[in-house]
């Protein structure tokens, strides 16, 4: 099959590195010369949200998917009435797209996620403090969101069209991993448990299984099954979740793609969920999700005061630990917070997982 990615970063990389197995052709689009994907695919350099770029690149393929949502979705629409097969549809990723929109399903499927106030400009403002605003669209890796507590706060909100949302008095921050193919077959795996970057708002650490109850866990799994079949697409769908302190599960973002929370699957479980992303775009059987006791992920991310070429500091010193396990992007230039590559770690329980990681977070740095 001939195979497009709108997008040419590191999770479609990591796609294509995983389908080399297998026996199909893809392409790749991207704006940037030097992107991850362009010396392991046939890759074209451009805007994939340009709707003729969008619509000349998904021609003469036999399936367009993405590995970033914010593309022009006009373009994926049209594809679709030339006979292209998108997935995920193009509905529910011009959903997820738009903060906006993405509440309002929720809302409307009836999935758990904070009170919230749509505006258009920050003049209708009358949501309760405190609260989190997000641009509606644009952000991610913690860009175009922000806590707003106090009145003085409330100065530095955006004049843009966001969505205010109710600040959840956070215990977990917890991320659960859904596919589906176009048989309608579903797979979910394990639930991972996302620790933050307080500074750069972004992934730290991931660890899995997560630490969370048997009703917890039925919470999880039926906002699963709620958004696979209010989503009514073919997908791998991430759900970020945030567990409040009274034990409660609220949806906080759903990505339509590949996610920074699932990249300890890789060696961590039976099969990753870039395996589980190929078996989707080719409607094969879903692949089994189990997990191999403890594993982990850190994220390598360009240190503060470091841009330019990058070097790996302690690389070597992180080779000789055993079950860990290194994945960089193919990124030549670094820049203080972008993801350059992230490690996996196995353990035979939490503690050992969560020293090991700390262990490796203090040797090894990203700088140039």
């Amino acid at each position: 099959m001939k195979i497009g990615i709108l997008g040419g970063g590191q999770l479609g990389r990591m796609l294509i590195q995983n389908a080399l197995k297998y026996d199909d052709e893809w392409f790749t689009l991207d704006p940037a010369k030097d992107a991850p994907c362009a010396n392991i695919s046939y890759f074209t350099e451009g805007n994939f949200n340009d709707y003729d770029t969008v619509l000349n690149f998904g021609k003469g393929k036999d399936v367009i998917s993405i590995e970033i949502e914010h593309v022009n979705v006009d373009a994926l629409f049209e594809l679709v009435k030339s006979g292209v097969k998108v997935i995920p549809n193009p509905e529910i990723i011009q959903t997820i797209q738009q903060k906006i929109l993405q509440k309002e399903f929720y809302k409307k499927h009836g999935i758990p996620s904070p009170e919230f106030q749509i505006i258009q400009h920050k003049s209708e403002a009358g949501f309760p403090l405190p609260f989190v605003q997000k641009m509606n669209t644009g952000g991610y890796d913690g860009k175009g969101v922000q806590i707003i507590r106090t009145e003085g706060d409330l100065q530095k909100l955006w004049d843009e069209p966001s969505v205010l949302e109710s600040l959840v008095d956070i215990d977990k921050e917890l991320s659960i991993i859904v596919a589906k193919n176009e048989n309608g077959e579903t797979k979910t795996f394990p639930v991972t448990e996302m620790v933050a970057d307080p500074k750069l708002n972004l992934l730290d650490f991931n660890i899995c299984p997560s630490d969370i109850s048997e009703d917890i866990q039925s919470q999880i799994d039926a906002i699963a099954k709620q958004f696979i079949d209010a989503a009514n697409s073919p997908g791998l769908f991430a759900i970020e979740l945030f567990l409040d302190k009274n034990g409660k599960v609220w949806v906080n973002e759903t990505a339509p793609r590949l996610h920074n929370s699932g990249h300890q699957t890789q060696e961590g479980n039976a099969n990753s969920q870039f395996e589980q992303m190929y078996r989707v775009l080719k409607n094969l059987p879903l692949a089994d999700t189990d997990n191999f006791g403890f594993s982990g992920m850190l994220n390598l991310v360009g240190e503060e005061n470091f841009s330019g070429k990058v070097k790996y500091d302690g690389i070597n010193e992180v080779l000789q630990l055993s079950k860990t396990y290194v994945h960089l992007y193919g990124k030549t230039e670094t820049k203080p917070g972008r993801k350059m590559g992230h490690i996996n770690v196995l353990a035979e329980n939490r503690e050992d997982l969560m020293e090991k990681l700390v262990h490796i977070k203090s040797l090894v740095k990203v700088v140039s």
